[in-house]
């Protein structure tokens, strides 16, 4: 059953990000995004995807509060082909139905990547123009953003809050507080597809030449940026306008 679209609400009008903090830090991850979607409205929210391994836990629960939230899947230009079908399979298996895939522009690929070796000499500068600018201009019609991190991922994230500003927005985190074993029950009650790269040892996927397999023992994003002091691609990092 679809559910219906929210009276949206004007921009002035929204509770500050503390206040919504404050009431949802104990609350369940789909009760989470039905918070968000209640105070912004259908229009106004997205979720932003990255279809990796641990992406499918998400887009179940959002699929169940209402499975036509936007959702955005920044398509890099160096993603696995693993990856894209695994995007296009958890649109069929959950009924998603505005799924919304994002490239860079052309313009910025010409002129600082013209190679196709900026993720070798400057990652930074590879996932700001790849990533972070495309997701920048994604998110202008709206208020509110969901994603996916948890606070067990550690680094940046182990003090992430259930509802923070970001910039013009608010950003919620629903599953802040869950744990692994959380996320594979959701995997094992709804019978999810994993991600085609999951068996042979990705346990966390990004765009191909920055992403590596998992030792047994390391942490899960581990295999992110193998060998540099890079944690986070800058989505996370930096604030959106």
């Amino acid at each position: 059953m679809n559910a219906i679209a929210p009276q949206v609400s004007p921009v002035s009008a929204l509770p500050s990000a503390d206040e919504l903090d404050r009431a949802l830090r104990d609350a369940s991850p789909a009760e989470i995004i039905a918070a968000a979607l209640k105070t912004v409205g259908r229009e106004r929210l997205a979720l932003v995807s990255s279809f990796g391994t641990e992406s499918a836990t998400l887009l179940k629960v959002m699929a169940d509060v209402d499975p036509a939230i936007p959702v955005i899947f920044l398509d890099t230009g160096w993603l696995f082909e693993e990856t894209l079908a695994y995007r296009d399979t958890l649109i069929a298996t959950l009924g998603l139905k505005d799924v919304r895939s994002i490239k860079p522009a052309e313009e910025a690929l010409s002129r600082e990547d013209p190679d196709r070796d900026l993720w070798f000499s400057d990652p930074d500068a590879c996932c700001r123009i790849r990533k972070v600018e495309p997701l920048a201009r994604a998110l202008k019609p709206f208020s509110a953003w969901i994603n996916g991190r948890k606070r067990f991922q550690g680094n940046a994230r182990a003090d992430m809050p259930v509802v923070e500003e970001d910039g013009a927005r608010l950003k919620f985190n629903p599953f802040a507080n869950v744990s692994r074993e959380e996320l594979e029950a959701i995997f094992v009650r709804a019978k999810l597809p994993r991600h085609p790269l999951a068996a042979s040892g990705f346990l966390s996927v990004g765009c191909m030449p920055c992403t590596s397999r998992t030792a047994e023992g390391e942490d899960a994003r581990a295999g992110r940026w193998r060998g540099r002091a890079k944690t986070e691609c800058g989505i996370h990092t930096t604030k959106t306008s």
